[in-house]
């Protein structure tokens, strides 16, 4: 006979995923662990507006909290956060950023897998932010006592959604974020590469938030048989044409994680701006994913994308 107390399982887990799109989105395969692992558990989901549909829809939640971010003077704000972040058995912080430090003691200190110290779950592993998110996060699990995460999540949920295009057809993603234009291949680039695909039998499709239209428009005069979807398609729905798209072209930025998600062959064009080896999409298969990496974006031919997609659909 055992002596001592023993472990039992979580009954209410919390799961904190709050953004961006590409972080967002390459959680899904610790996602489905976190629920393969706790198959009887009452997960939620707390996470920001922009991807509470997202989380709706995906089947490893059972309800989802919106974190409204208030700001920490907002006394108010902060008590309602208080008030969502408590009566969990377990918190599996994948956010791990400054703020979410803080939802430790918010919470409680429940039982809490992440990087603050102190929890009973930590995230001990000194060489954390050197590390690729995906591997960063199975480590992160692995030390929760979570050993499988799938290399490929089920997107089977987003295979179906949003408009059906003609096929073939290519995407392109001209947007990044608006405060790092640096990370931005010019939209002419994309314009000509467009016309490059026309002429290989593509429909281009440019697709990405309405603060992208201008670009798209751009694109468009260079190459008027491109599709402008800007500002049209949901977080799934985007998801639905990327999975079904030839091959996908864009900067880094978070529509190109989703599109190595659902399977889709991607070129993603890189800019000393961020690090490849930290935060490129990864693909479920061998040469899914091409990296280009310049140092300015701005030298990179339009040519040697073109190369790189090989013009295989």
């Amino acid at each position: 006979m055992r002596g001592g107390p023993q472990k039992t399982e979580p009954e209410r887990i919390l799961v904190i995923r709050l953004g961006a799109l590409g972080d967002f989105v390459q959680s899904f395969g610790p996602f489905q662990a976190i629920r393969q692992a706790h198959p009887g558990a009452h997960i939620t989901l707390l996470t920001t507006r922009p991807f509470a549909e997202l989380g709706r829809l995906a089947p490893w939640f059972d309800a989802v909290e919106v974190d409204a971010r208030s700001r920490w003077r907002n006394l108010k704000g902060v008590m309602a956060l208080r008030g969502q972040l408590r009566g969990y058995d377990r918190v599996y912080d994948l956010q791990t950023s400054g703020r979410t430090a803080r939802y430790f003691w918010l919470a409680g200190r429940p039982e809490w897998s992440g990087h603050v110290a102190r929890a009973a779950l930590a995230h001990a592993n000194p060489w954390r932010d050197d590390m690729h998110t995906r591997a960063r996060q199975r480590d992160q699990l692995r030390m929760a006592g979570i050993e499988d995460m799938p290399v490929q999540p089920d997107v089977s949920w987003l295979a179906g959604r949003g408009p059906h295009l003609p096929s073939p057809y290519a995407v392109l993603v001209p947007g990044a974020a608006p405060h790092r234009p640096a990370k931005r291949w010019p939209a002419r680039r994309y314009g000509e590469l467009a016309q490059k695909m026309v002429a290989q039998g593509l429909l281009p499709v440019v697709v990405g938030g309405a603060a992208d239209k201008p670009l798209a428009e751009m694109i468009h005069q260079l190459c008027p048989q491109a599709l402008d979807l800007t500002g049209q398609t949901s977080l799934p729905d985007l998801a639905g044409v990327l999975g079904r798209a030839a091959v996908a072209v864009g900067n880094d930025t978070g529509p190109m994680h989703v599109a190595a998600l659902m399977g889709c062959r991607c070129v993603v064009l890189f800019s000393a701006e961020s690090n490849p080896a930290l935060t490129a999409p990864l693909g479920a298969a061998p040469g899914q994913v091409c990296v280009l990496s310049v140092r300015d974006l701005a030298l990179l031919s339009v040519d040697r994308v073109a190369a790189a997609l090989a013009w295989r659909h």
